[in-house]
């Protein structure tokens, strides 16, 4: 069992595998996910991507010219130098910077931001209802926030299938891939054992977000959420 905060740690060590494995499992279908997160923001001169990982939403703001500069924060070293790599080979060193950080205790004055972006990360923090209200206190009054979260499908059908995709073969996929089963399983239980849709949407407004919607997408497997801070 991984512990929530362990997760910098577990991160670090298959931050050379997870683009890979993200890309092939979801048929880089991921990509089009974080495009079209990207395409619900309007433009504002400074985004923070909150857990940026290996920095392919950041990338995609900056592609999207959705920001004129984008600041990414993750407890994961590994993952960090992997995008930093990603950053520098584009060129963009000087509109993406990353630095290690805590959702939980973002380092940004109040109201900094015009835009907070979240891939897939805030089923990790140890708090998550604080990460979010962290996310509330940076952005700006009138700022966006858009959040991408893993999801499970609501159909009989596909739910069932997705399930023993989830329970049975994913961790053996991010084992031949990474040789990390433990990762991988802490993966599958995180999704499993986190909210979604409704009660999700519920858990931004409490930190205090106006006009809370989420969009699922592909069969429900992932979900976009965006709101507003007045």
């Amino acid at each position: 069992m991984v512990e929530k905060k362990d997760i910098g740690k577990l991160f670090d060590g298959i931050a050379g595998t997870y683009d890979k494995f993200n890309h092939l499992l979801s048929l880089n279908v991921d990509k089009v996910w974080r495009r079209k997160a990207v395409q619900s923001l309007r433009r504002g001169d400074k985004v923070l991507d909150v857990a940026t990982g290996t920095a392919d939403l950041a990338l995609e703001i900056i592609r999207q010219e959705k920001a004129g500069e984008v600041t990414g924060i993750d407890i994961s070293s590994g993952m960090m130098e992997i995008g930093r790599k990603k950053v520098e080979k584009k060129g963009l060193s000087g509109r993406i910077v990353l630095s290690e950080g805590s959702a939980l205790d973002i380092p940004f004055p109040d109201g900094f931001f015009d835009a907070v972006t979240c891939a897939y990360g805030v089923r990790n923090f140890s708090n998550p209802d604080k990460g979010l209200k962290e996310m509330y206190r940076v952005l700006r009054s009138g700022g966006q926030l858009a959040i991408l979260e893993f999801s499970y499908p609501s159909g009989k059908i596909t739910g069932k299938m997705y399930d023993i995709f989830f329970t049975r073969l994913m961790p053996v996929v991010g084992k031949a891939i990474s040789r990390d089963k433990k990762a991988y399983v802490y993966f599958r239980d995180s999704v499993k054992g986190f909210v979604w849709g409704e009660e999700m949407a519920a858990r931004i407004g409490a930190a205090g977000f106006m006009d809370v919607r989420f969009r699922p997408m592909t069969f429900g497997i992932s979900t976009l959420y965006t709101a507003n801070k007045l």
